[in-house]
């Protein structure tokens, strides 16, 4: 819509996601980091389950020779990534639903030097991720990457992760009463805005209000990325709630 400042969207975003998880531009900052180190500055690359593009957007920012393809299912976060990356030749934003099985024929390309994704798959339920995974082992081209930093929660440690959570939530709670927007302040904030008002609302239609699937642990993603096909997968980033967690093929 003429005159909506798809910046200002792409970035109230980003502070939204930061109120939960402040430590996000280090992640961002080494997934990147490891995008160089293992397939160079001009990667081709598959953001995945892509919301406004803020991998997309970093991605173009340090490496401008790069390319990415957006995907992701979210009506009224692909209108914030149409708006923030309109004429830009080097982005494709493809509408597709990653649990369809022929979600990958929408793509453009059949290979990728990597495949990103931050925040977006603990949506996803153990089967369906395998399933995911297996996918992306013939999207990821030998020696390109996988990279994923979500929560990863070993169950092994429950006093660690009830010390954790609470602590993390006392810092929540902290910004929010100096004006933090939560997710759900955030999502009826793009409801009232005309430009966003019509893709929100489908949005709640296809999803729902948030659901959580699974958050299986770092060594579950690791060992069944191997399984799919991958030939190494680890950590190579940490907070005390998640994990970045590589694959290379």
């Amino acid at each position: 819509m003429t005159g909506t400042d798809w910046a200002a969207w792409q970035r109230s975003w980003d502070r939204q996601q930061e109120w939960y998880m402040p430590d996000r531009e280090e992640r961002f900052r080494v997934m990147l980091d490891m995008v160089e180190a293992v397939v160079g500055p001009k990667p081709r690359v598959l953001d995945l389950a892509c919301g406004t593009g803020s991998i997309t957007d970093r991605l173009l920012r340090r490496f401008p020779d790069s390319t990415s393809t957006g995907v992701d299912l979210d009506p009224a976060l692909l209108a914030i990534a149409e708006g923030h990356f309109a004429g830009d030749p080097r982005v494709t934003l493809v509408a597709a639903d990653l649990k369809d099985p022929a979600w990958t024929a929408e793509l453009p390309h059949d290979t990728y030097d990597a495949v990103l994704t931050a925040t977006a798959l603990h949506w996803l339920h153990s089967e369906p991720l395998t399933a995911l995974y297996g996918q992306l082992a013939g999207l990821v081209r030998d020696g390109g990457v996988f990279l994923n930093a979500d929560h990863m929660i070993d169950e092994t440690t429950p006093r660690i992760n009830a010390a954790e959570r609470a602590h993390r939530h006392a810092a929540m709670d902290r910004a929010k009463a100096a004006g933090a927007l939560d997710w759900a302040e955030w999502w009826a904030t793009a409801a009232a805005d005309p430009a966003l008002a019509g893709p929100t609302a489908r949005r709640f239609e296809i999803y729902g209000e948030h659901a959580d699937g699974d958050t299986p642990s770092a060594r579950w993603h690791a060992d069944t990325l191997r399984a799919a096909g991958f030939g190494e997968a680890r950590p190579v980033w940490a907070s005390p709630s998640d994990t970045l967690l590589l694959a290379v093929k």
